[in-house]
Parts: structure tokens; sequence; C-alpha cells
């Protein structure tokens, strides 16, 4: 993947003041990390919006703050404005190379089941990210997990099952399932599921329950 590149600029604006920032098409941002001052930033939305469809959280930055020299970077949370549909504040935390870090990569699910294609099962994903540690050179955009082993619905793909780049390592149980096949239900068992009233609790059982413990 080719080196994705951010500019950012020194930021003195403040509290209230940032939303004139984010009119004028600007994200307030602060730097951080590891034995690193803190710094209040802005960039670009556009910018930002590009770099972040390319890296998502887990993928390393060069980030430019005025004229000094650029420094890797995550993208470690940001906050959405839904109502808007455009992010309001973004952290970058500053990775030291020689320090392992937690991330979370995002798992990209490839090619049909045959099980879904040919018997109708009905494919259930367990995990989405897998929670893995490295260090920073070694992390990856994504993983690819292949469906086209699903033949069955005894058929299932666990962690250990996953191609896990050299250097990194996950903190998942390698029994856990990352996606299986169901099969399908059928239009009794929907039409039951349908049918099925509530359960309800008795009325002289909730009193019980309500009640407090005399002591």
């Amino acid at each position: 993947m080719p080196t994705l590149n951010l500019q950012a600029k020194k930021r003195e604006v403040k509290g209230k003041q940032v939303a004139k920032l984010r009119n004028q098409g600007q994200v307030p941002a602060v730097l951080y990390g590891h034995s690193v001052k803190p710094v209040d930033l802005s960039i670009s939305s556009v910018d930002f919006d590009k770099i972040f469809k390319a890296a998502g959280e887990s993928t390393l930055i060069d980030l430019t703050v005025d004229s000094a020299k650029p420094v890797k970077v995550l993208i470690q949370d940001y906050q959405l404005d839904n109502l808007k549909n455009r992010i309001n504040h973004v952290d970058f935390y500053q990775v030291r190379m020689d320090e392992k870090l937690h991330a979370e990569i995002n798992l990209k699910f490839i090619n049909e089941a045959p099980a879904v294609k040919e018997l109708s099962g009905i494919l259930v994903t367990n995990i989405h990210e897998l929670k893995v540690e490295c260090l920073p050179q070694d992390l990856v955009h994504e993983i690819e997990v292949d469906l086209s082993s699903l033949k069955t619905f005894e058929d299932a793909i666990h962690v250990s099952d996953l191609k896990i780049p050299a250097g990194m390592i996950t903190h998942h149980d390698l029994h856990d399932v990352v996606v299986l096949i169901q099969e399908p239900r059928s239009e009794k068992e929907l039409t039951d599921l349908e049918a099925k009233p509530e359960e309800k609790v008795p009325a002289e059982a909730a009193e019980t329950e309500a009640k407090p413990e005399e002591k």
C-alpha cells in the first residue's frame, strides 16, 4: 500500500470558536502519543475524508504539521456529527516504530460460500474485526477471509483458519468462530416464531421480585 500523507496546521483556536473552523472546511484535531506532548491541530476536511477512506484506523499515516518532519500516526478516534454527516474531531496517535501496539483489523470477506449459493444457507458473521498486537510496520489495512470453504452446514471458519500476517499476533481464542452457515428456517418455523406469544411474568412473581428484601 502506498504511503498516505496528510498535512496539518497547529491550532490556537479552542472551545466554542472551533465551530468557525468547521464552517471553513477544517476539522479540529489533536496529536498525542507515548512521551509526546499533545498538540492541537486543524486539517482540511476534504483531505481527511480521502485519507480516512483509505486508512481507516489500522493504517499508518505520515502526518506533517506545518513544515516539520512527518511523523507516523494512526487515527485513534474520531467524533462524527450524524446530522451534518461530517467528522467533528480527530485524535491522532503518534507511534514509536520500535514499540508494539494494539489494533483492530477489519476482516474482508471474499468469494461466495457454496452452502449459501447452492443450499440457501444463511451466512452468520461473528467477528468483523480482529484484535491484534504487532509493531507499527507490520500493520495491514485488512485481512481477507475466503468464504469458498463453506460448503456444508457443518462448515465454519475459525480464528485459527485466518491468514494472519507475519509479525502479528491475535488476542482472540483460536477456536473462536469467525463465520458459519445456518440452515434456512422452514416456513413452519417462521410461522411458529411469529405466532409465539411473548412470555409474561405472573403478577405475584413480579411483586415478589420488585419487593425489596427486608432486613
